[in-house]
Order: C-alpha cells, then structure tokens, then sequence
C-alpha cells in the first residue's frame, strides 16, 4: 500500500513535471543525519530554462505539516559539482525538519561557499519569478514550492536591514546573474554589522 508521504512525493514530482519534463536523475545524500528526513527524501533533477539544472527537494515538509514549502536552486550545466548541491539541499531540508521552520524571504547560512569561489554562502527564499505560479502552487500538492537563490553576506545584511522587497528590487535592477557563481554583489552591506543567530533568519 503506498503511504501518504509515498503519495505526496509522487505528486510532486508530476508537479514539478508541469515546469521542468521529466526528472532526469534522483540524488540521496546519505552522510550525516540524513535518516531524520525519513526514507522518502530525496533532490530530483531536471533540465530548466537558460541552459540550467533545477535541483529540487522532494519531501522537505512533512505532510501533516502547516504551510509545507518545498525548494529548488538553479545552477548552470556547467558546474559539474552537483554532488554539493544535493548535500546542500538535504542540510537544508534537515534544518526545516529539525531545527526552525523556513518560508518565503527567510535566509539561510550555508557555511561554506555554494559552488567553490564563489561568495555566495548564503540563500534566500524567493517566490519561484522565472516560472511563477505555475511551479508556485498545486492543486494536487499543498507544499508551497519556492526558488533558494545563493547569495552574499553582503546581501543578507542589506535585507535585514531594508527587507526582503528592497533586496529583491536591488536584484531586478541589477539583472540579477543568479548562474554565475563568481558574481559580486549586488549591494553593498549596510556600515552596521549584523549579528548571525544560526541557519535560517
């Protein structure tokens, strides 16, 4: 008998399935607490807009939670580290699960650099822009699904202190280069510091 996370997780993959095709590879991080995310999760890949990779949690939330999210980060094919970014995600997805629940314009402390050289250590949840409602939501799948854009302390710092509608209207002035793991920031950080309280804020 399928169970109702097996379904849940099914569903979302044809809903995701809607924007991206067909999955084309399934990733399971398997170092760490992992089995704290339950048997059922995993990151799907599939191939998106720009020449891109969408990789994509699949049972984040629980599914008797309030307001699931689920969440996706989009990386150029020509990265090849793929392999950090399924462990990148599940670290995520842990911290959701067991640590502070995330949602829409939360940041998250990655603890390292995204990709290698880049100064994005950091990511911010946003409304999925590039495919919008149509990702956003589902009438088969109660998880909201929404975009984890890596970016900069810098940025992180100007969103604590502006709000998440001034970092987002700094990127759509900017023409924000959310493939390129070398890009600068986009703002500069405000003169006051702030202070860093854990994974997700």
């Amino acid at each position: 008998m399928v169970s109702e996370e097996q379904a849940y997780c099914s569903a979302l993959l044809d809903h995701y399935a809607t924007s991206w095709g067909s999955v084309e590879e399934t990733h399971r991080w398997t170092k760490g607490p992992y089995t704290d995310l339950g048997p059922h999760f995993f990151v799907a890949q599939f191939s998106a807009a720009n020449d891109s990779l969408a990789f994509a949690t699949v049972g984040m939330s629980r599914v008797d939670q309030a307001d699931p999210i689920e969440l996706h980060i989009l990386v150029s094919k020509t990265a090849h580290e793929f392999d950090s970014l399924v462990e990148l995600l599940t670290v995520v997805a842990h911290y959701h699960r067991t640590g502070a629940r995330l949602g829409l314009h939360h940041t998250v402390n990655f603890g390292r650099p995204w990709l290698p050289e880049s100064s994005c250590s950091y990511g911010f949840i946003s409304l999925p822009y590039l495919e919008g409602i149509v990702l956003e939501r589902s009438a088969r799948v109660a998880a909201r699904c929404l975009w984890l854009i890596p970016v900069t302390e810098a940025e992180v710092a100007f969103k604590r202190a502006r709000g998440a509608e001034a970092l987002e209207l700094a990127f759509e002035s900017a023409e924000l280069d959310y493939l390129n793991p070398a890009r600068a920031s986009v703002v500069e950080a405000p003169h006051e510091r702030f202070l860093d309280l854990g994974l997700g804020s």
